[in-house]
């Protein structure tokens, strides 16, 4: 480990002036260690079974259907998650960066700092507002349609589904519910050490390629049924994904350094949400199975 490669500049600078003790350096390369080998090699990581399949698939309507309702629940219910995530934070950074993700989700806009925000007159410039990711939130401008979810529902709509059928507890499958419950019980969780791990967990699971399978099973059902279709949702998160990799990184060595992590919750924590995580793809497998 000792080539190890530092994500976080601040502990990069204190790792290199040894303001930081040996053993506890040393305590951090051992957690790496278990990351590769208790966590990363999880199926959901490795090769989700749903998303595997849906890349190369004939997708019928009925089918990218049930999968976008079932997406739309866990991707409203997640804000409940999100929320407990910025009540429950140890610290103010890590309550400011939560809500960074919280209000964005909620429709308000990046910007950069002293920057302009030009009015989005049709949805194709609200999604290219939306794909913007520099900058911060505050001071950001706020509007309905830039709220993830109405960005979901404007594709969601093309397929016949209404805002009724979308988004609510009622609408889930078992499955999808036991996946949402799991994110606000330990994403969410009061414990910082539960909670680290859960979102370390998360990062990694949607670092991995799976928004990858989803775009390009879509943009197949696109071109052979629905040409009007707008997959912007999709391909944002593709492309936000990309840059996550290392900041997932960066957060874990963050928190580590700030606090005395109990490595048996942390990895209580993401196991028990990867195996949420799971649940959630294997209930749409085992659904377009049963069809």
């Amino acid at each position: 480990m000792q080539n190890y490669e530092w994500h976080c500049n601040e502990v990069k600078a204190m790792v290199k002036a040894n303001r930081i003790p040996q053993p506890k350096i040393e305590s951090y390369f051992k957690l790496v260690e278990r990351v590769k080998k208790e966590m990363l090699p999880h199926e959901v990581i490795t090769g989700n079974p749903y998303t595997r399949w849906f890349k190369d698939a004939k997708l019928s309507k009925e089918e990218v259907k049930h999968f976008l309702q079932q997406f739309s629940v866990f991707s409203n219910l997640f804000i409940e998650a999100q929320l407990k995530k910025v009540i429950n934070a140890p610290t103010l950074e890590a309550m400011h960066q939560s809500k960074e993700i919280l209000m964005n989700e909620l429709g308000v806009m990046f910007r950069q700092k002293g920057a302009a925000t030009a009015e989005a007159k049709t949805s194709a410039e609200m999604d290219a507002q939306l794909a913007d990711q520099s900058g911060s939130i505050e001071g950001g401008q706020f509007k309905f349609a830039a709220a993830h979810f109405e960005w979901l529902f404007r594709m969601t709509s093309h397929l016949g589904l209404t805002y009724a059928d979308l988004g609510k507890r009622r609408n889930g499958t078992k499955s999808t519910l036991f996946f949402c419950d799991e994110l606000s019980r330990l994403y969410g969780s009061e414990d910082p050490h539960i909670a680290l791990g859960a979102s370390f967990a998360v990062e990694n699971w949607a670092a991995a390629g799976f928004w990858k399978e989803l775009v390009q099973g879509l943009e197949h059902f696109k071109k052979d049924q629905m040409p009007a279709l707008p997959l912007a949702f999709f391909t944002w998160h593709d492309r936000v994904e990309d840059t996550h990799a290392a900041h997932t990184w960066h957060e874990l060595e963050e928190e580590f350094f700030a606090m005395d992590l109990d490595q048996d919750k942390f990895f209580i924590g993401a196991k028990e949400m990867l195996n949420g995580v799971l649940a959630f793809w294997n209930g749409l497998n085992n659904d377009r199975l049963k069809r």
